[in-house]
């Protein structure tokens, strides 16, 4: 099993963007059409499938949300963090 990360080491390592809610972290994206927000969440949602690490992905008007964590570790781990980083990567 994974281990939870502890606040500090989420604190630090936090990718730009996302913040820490509880044992989540959280970032919404925004796009200038509501298409350019569903195209992003089916590539996001490539890459969870890929990392096999499956977030929640909420699709609103011109922006979309994703919360990260890790379920069976109870908290906030390495492949939210790393997964994060890779989901940023996709608007840059």
């Amino acid at each position: 099993m994974t281990d939870v990360l502890d606040d500090r080491e989420v604190d630090e390592r936090l990718p730009a963007g996302w913040e820490r809610d509880e044992d989540e972290i959280v970032r919404t994206f925004e796009f200038d059409a509501y298409l350019d927000g569903v195209g992003f969440a089916a590539a996001a949602g490539g890459l969870a499938q890929e990392a096999f690490h499956h977030p929640e992905l909420t699709i609103g008007w011109r922006e979309v949300e994703i919360r990260l964590t890790t379920h069976d570790a109870g908290g906030i781990t390495d492949a939210d963090l790393e997964l994060a980083g890779r989901f940023n990567g996709l608007r840059e």
